[in-house]
C-alpha cells in the first residue's frame, strides 16, 4: 500500500488548484524526459473496463501545426459570429490557440472498438471510452502543471478536419488537441477567461445537493452553468 506524506498530499492539491489553460508559450522546447514522464501519467489515468481506449498524437512539425492552426482560425471566426456585440468584440479580443507557438501539440483520441465487442461496464453507458479519455488528459494536465509546464486545449476545431491532416483512422475519435510548452508570462495566479472577465468560477455551494437534486440551480442559464478553464 502507498503511503501518502503531508507534503504529498498536499503538492496534488497545489497542481489541481495551480493548473491553468496556458495559451501563450515560451520558445523553449520540451525535454524528451519530460514528455515522456506527461505521456506515461495520462496513459496511467483510470478507464472504465480498463479499456485504456486513447492514444497520443505527437506533433512538433512546424507544417503540420499551420495545418491544424488554418482549421482553428476558420473555427473561431465562425464561433465568432455566434455572439452579439458586445460579446463578439470581447471574443474576437481572446486568445483561444497557441499551436504556433507550443514546442509540442499533442492530439488525444478515443477508439471506441478497443476491447469491442464486450468492454466491462460500458454495455448501458456507452460514451465513457470519451469519459475514460478526458481522465488521461487531466492526468496529462496535472503532471504538466509539477512539471512546470503548461498546456492549453483548443477546443474550436473540425474533429473531422484533424482526423484527416494527423492521419487519424476514421472510427476514431480526435477528443483533445493540446499545445504544450513553457508558459511566456507564467501561470497566472486566476484562470485566464475570469482574469479576462468573460466568466467568474462557480461557488461551489450552488454545485452540490444533499441526496436528490435541488432547485438552487433553477434560475441559472447554461452560461452560468458553465467554468471558464
Amino acid at each position: 500500500m502507498v503511503e501518502f506524506t503531508d507534503a504529498d498530499r498536499n503538492a496534488v492539491y497545489r497542481a489541481i488548484y495551480a493548473r491553468r489553460d496556458i495559451r501563450r508559450f515560451a520558445a523553449e522546447p520540451i525535454p524528451d524526459a519530460v514528455l515522456e514522464r506527461l505521456v506515461e501519467a495520462a496513459h496511467h489515468a483510470p478507464s472504465v473496463g480498463f479499456s485504456q481506449p486513447w492514444d497520443f498524437v505527437v506533433v512538433t512539425d512546424d507544417e503540420t501545426k499551420a495545418e491544424i492552426a488554418s482549421i482553428a482560425d476558420r473555427a473561431i471566426a465562425a464561433a465568432r459570429e455566434g455572439y452579439e456585440e458586445p460579446k463578439r468584440t470581447e471574443f474576437a479580443e481572446l486568445k483561444l490557440e497557441g499551436i504556433g507557438e507550443s514546442p509540442v501539440n499533442i492530439c488525444v483520441t478515443c477508439d471506441p472498438t478497443r476491447g469491442a465487442p464486450h468492454v466491462l461496464g460500458r454495455s448501458s453507458m456507452k460514451r465513457t471510452d470519451v469519459y475514460s479519455t478526458c481522465l488521461a488528459v487531466q492526468n496529462l494536465w496535472l503532471a504538466a502543471r509539477a512539471e512546470g509546464v503548461g498546456v492549453g486545449w483548443v477546443s474550436v476545431l473540425y474533429p473531422s478536419e484533424v482526423r484527416d491532416v494527423l492521419g487519424i483512422p476514421p472510427h476514431v475519435k480526435p477528443v483533445a488537441y493540446l499545445c504544450l510548452g513553457y508558459p511566456a508570462n507564467g501561470f497566472p495566479a486566476e484562470p485566464v477567461l475570469q482574469q479576462e472577465g468573460w466568466r467568474d468560477r462557480l461557488e461551489t455551494d450552488r454545485l452540490v445537493h444533499e441526496e436528490t437534486w435541488s432547485d438552487d440551480l433553477a434560475g441559472a442559464t447554461d452560461g452560468e452553468r458553465t467554468l471558464g478553464s
